[in-house]
């Protein structure tokens, strides 16, 4: 489903041609055709399409049952080329055809099967010329060689990344020093790289790095989330290389070259003392670099790129894109997830499933089946729960929202000794939240018995210091609420007399 949604947003946002999709996506034009009819029967534009789950999109992706006769199966021709290749000359047309043959008995004829591998090899031969249509693609990619810069605390040599990024159609070039290779250092550069170039290409050529690519398949790559991410924000196509194919990104490969010898190696010799103090001055001479005339063409990197691309870029959308961290975990039987420990609730339906978790500066959002199930404010305090209470069971919410004062309102309601009861429940226990479900027994006896006969029961628990469920609840069942089991003592009348000195007198 990966690879239908990023050819529905090539297709319907970016309108890219169907080679330009088969080539971001590793796809023959065919199979990209058959996805764009697909797509176009559900009807949707892409903003609709794209909030679909993968469930529902694969049911309106799904044709209606058909009468009419199945077509012939199709040979994957892209998987056949490949193996021709790898063998060097030890698999043939025939045996692959006498192998699909096998498989499919009512497959294509010899004719049909060979010509369809005929067509495959001219259209890939086709494809892997680099005509760089202005405006077209961004190449990048990171310098083998490496400038870098000293603490001048610890006098300790860091060597950061040298980026380079170069545009196909005029070979305008940026570069800049980052940290590492590491998702967030890559996509800071690119994006640092479009806000240099003032806009955006239609893809982006990346090599098989890590923090770029995911998985490397020759098919179906993965991109890297935080990249996608970035892709996604630009509008822009990603495009890997092919593993081992340097002339793919040729012209990122002849840009790497020209900034080793026009930028790193004039500074060979300075002493940096800081990774901002460093940039700056391969800023200065990228400037250097840009404006410096070409023998091939007459003019600089610049002017070409005034003249021929600039105008061809989109241009940038009105927020800058935040970097986002991307990791997978599994919801835990509290039904928390931790995020940079701290913890964060998804809804306790999730337990024991994986989810995606993307987390920025100041939101952590979380991800089940491609569908968002909570958003949290991130918090900077490790062993902290974020917990929303919609996703917590019913008994654990009912739990949560207990408090003295909500106990001691229920017990009001009933009397005032039920209230007092439940007070000193409470003040008993080492905490009030130990007293809880003792009170709450308490209060479950109006149900079972009445009201009126709780409160009576209350107040002789209260005079003879009883403070435990059951206890209340054998004198309710024995009917002891109503009896007096002692007879009141009458008050001593009290009487004066001269012999009599009373408690002023000692004092």
């Amino acid at each position: 489903m990966k690879t239908i949604r990023e050819i529905a947003r090539l297709h319907l946002d970016k309108e890219l041609s169907m080679r330009a999709i088969a080539a971001s996506c590793k796809l023959s034009v065919s199979t990209v055709q058959g996805y764009v009819k697909k797509i176009e029967a559900v009807g949707l534009d892409y903003s609709s399409l794209a909030s679909l789950s993968d469930t529902e999109l694969q049911k309106r992706l799904r044709p209606a049952g058909k009468t009419c006769k199945a077509s012939r199966p199709e040979p994957d021709i892209a998987r056949l080329i490949a193996e021709i290749k790898k063998s060097k000359g030890k698999v043939t047309r025939q045996l692959l055809h006498e192998e699909y043959l096998a498989q499919y008995p009512d497959g294509y004829k010899k004719t049909r099967f060979y010509e369809l591998l005929r067509e495959w090899e001219a259209q890939d031969k086709a494809t892997m010329r680099m005509t760089h249509t202005p405006g077209e693609k961004m190449f990048i990619d990171f310098s083998g060689d490496k400038p870098s810069w000293i603490d001048p605390i610890t006098g300790e040599v860091f060597q950061p990344e040298l980026y380079v990024a170069v545009l196909g159609g005029s070979s305008y070039t940026f570069a800049c020093a980052v940290p590492s290779q590491k998702a967030e250092d890559f996509a800071m550069a690119t994006l640092k790289a479009l806000e240099f170039f003032g806009g955006c290409p239609q893809i982006l050529v990346i090599d098989n790095l890590k923090s770029g690519v995911t998985h490397a398949c020759y098919y179906d790559p993965d991109i890297n989330p935080t990249f996608a991410d970035l892709a996604r924000h630009y509008s822009v196509a990603v495009l890997p290389a092919r593993v081992r194919k340097p002339k793919d990104k040729g012209k990122v490969e002849s840009g790497v070259l020209q900034v080793q010898r026009r930028i790193l190696a004039p500074l060979r010799n300075r002493q940096f003392f800081s990774l901002e103090e460093l940039n700056g001055a391969i800023a200065d001479e990228l400037e250097k670099l840009n404006n410096r005339p070409m023998r091939q063409y007459g003019k600089s990197r610049r002017e070409l790129f005034m003249e021929l691309e600039k105008h061809r870029l989109s241009s940038l959308p009105q927020t800058r894109f935040s970097i986002s961290y991307w990791s997978k975990a599994k919801v835990h039987i509290d039904y928390h997830v931790s995020v940079d420990k701290s913890f964060y609730s998804v809804p306790y339906t999730l337990i024991g499933k994986p989810v995606d978790i993307k987390r920025t500066v100041h939101q952590v959002t979380v991800y089940h089946d491609g569908e968002v199930v909570a958003r949290h404010i991130r918090t900077l305090k490790r062993g902290q729960y974020i917990t929303d209470p919609h996703h917590m069971p019913y008994e654990h919410r009912f739990y949560k929202e207990w408090s003295p004062e909500r106990i001691r309102s229920w017990g009001a309601k009933i009397g005032p000794n039920t209230a007092s009861l439940l007070e000193r429940v409470m003040q008993q226990r080492r905490t009030p939240e130990h007293g809880f479900r003792s009170c709450l027994g308490i209060l479950r006896l109006a149900r079972m018995f009445t009201p009126e006969r709780l409160e009576r029961a209350s107040r002789k628990a209260l005079e003879r210091n009883m403070t435990t469920y059951r206890s209340i609840k054998s004198m309710l069942d024995n009917g002891l609420d109503g009896v007096t089991l002692f007879e009141e003592p009458e008050p001593v009348p009290t009487f004066s007399h001269q012999n009599i000195r009373g408690g002023g007198y000692y004092a």
